[in-house]
């Protein structure tokens, strides 16, 4: 059975950290904070108040960063993946957003959600607002490719929240169909987050792949990671309440090999707490001793440490430096999340 340790009550840290990301890339992230807070104004006030409440709530800007630490990767000397940094954390920021309406959640990042301060409605026209503002950064830039990438990402993730719907409170789905909505839902913006660093340095199309790849499973390792959190997590290290999926009726990797592997009585537990939500005191301390009686959180955590050497493997292209140590030690970071 997997446990998740708390090393933090142990005295200990997990090994790999975003640090080396974060030195390498800290003058670039400084003045793409600067670009977000230039283009979230407006003369709305609400406008500001309500995403400045969200952005300021201590994200770590992975995805943007991201973006700095590949374009380093390529040996990029600009200023154009500055404003894309930006752009991509407004894309992100937007969905957050969305998915807070979406999900009623209550709590983001340990403090109460937008649509929990300001209401559905100001949340979702304030995501629509970062959206627009993406738009512009990426009309500015003046690449089509780039254009088409972080669009095509926008569309995408948008399929996989829809899907998402489609999936929640289905325990007939399978591993395909979850895998799909993650890839969409998550891995798209990673993987164009990474991809564009080497767009704006120009480097060739297989260079473009490699780094498409390498946040492709990146972005799959860490949402499985955050799945598997959701039912084994305290609530101060996911910054939101431990049991949100179950509650809300997401149908994630470790409800499906639960599901598959329990006996019929099992399956009638999971069908009524997450099919028809109809949810009792105890229920989810069930549903995580199932999951851990299944060794379904050992299972999702090996299928993320596969996607993680997958994105490892991607990097084997560039050169051995700073930049890529410090994209390798984001994946480590991702996973070791679990323990």
């Amino acid at each position: 059975m997997a446990t998740i340790v708390d090393f933090k009550k142990n005295g200990a840290e997990p090994k790999a950290s975003l640090e080396p990301l974060l030195r390498l890339v800290r003058a670039d992230l400084d003045r793409v904070n600067a670009t977000i807070l230039e283009h979230m104004q407006s003369p709305v006030h609400l406008i500001p108040q309500l995403a400045g409440h969200l952005i300021a709530a201590g994200g770590k800007r992975l995805r943007p960063m991201l973006t700095l630490g590949a374009a380093a990767l390529c040996g990029y000397g600009g200023d154009r993946h500055v404003r894309l940094a930006a752009c991509v954390e407004f894309i992100h920021t937007a969905t957050l957003l969305h998915d807070d309406v979406v999900d009623e959640s209550d709590l983001r990042r340990g403090q109460e959600s937008a649509n929990a301060v300001w209401g559905n409605q100001a949340s979702v026209l304030v995501g629509d607002f970062l959206f627009s503002r993406s738009f512009e950064l990426m009309v500015g830039d003046g690449s089509l490719q780039v254009l088409k990438i972080l669009s095509r990402a926008s569309a995408v993730i948008a399929e996989g929240e829809v899907q998402q719907l489609i999936t929640t409170n289905d325990t007939a789905t399978g591993e395909t169909a979850y895998l799909e909505v993650i890839q969409a839902k998550t891995a798209a913006l990673f993987a164009a987050a990474t991809r564009i660093g080497a767009v704006v340095a120009s480097r060739p199309k297989a260079e473009e792949d490699a780094l498409d790849a390498y946040g492709t499973n990146l972005g799959i390792a860490f949402q499985l990671i955050d799945d598997a959190l959701d039912y084994s997590a305290h609530q101060a290290e996911l910054g939101k309440t431990v049991g949100d999926d179950f509650r809300e009726g997401k149908i994630t990797l470790p409800v499906i090999l639960a599901f598959r592997r329990g006996t019929e009585e099992e399956r009638s537990f999971w069908r009524r707490t997450l099919e028809d939500l109809d949810q009792h005191d105890g229920d989810m301390e069930r549903a995580q001793g199932l999951i851990r009686q299944h060794g379904a959180l050992d299972d999702t955590i090996a299928r993320a440490r596969h996607y993680a050497a997958i994105a490892r493997d991607a990097l084997g292209l560039f050169p051995d430096g700073e930049p890529k140590h410090a994209l390798t030690e984001v994946v480590d970071f991702c996973v070791e999340r679990a323990y």
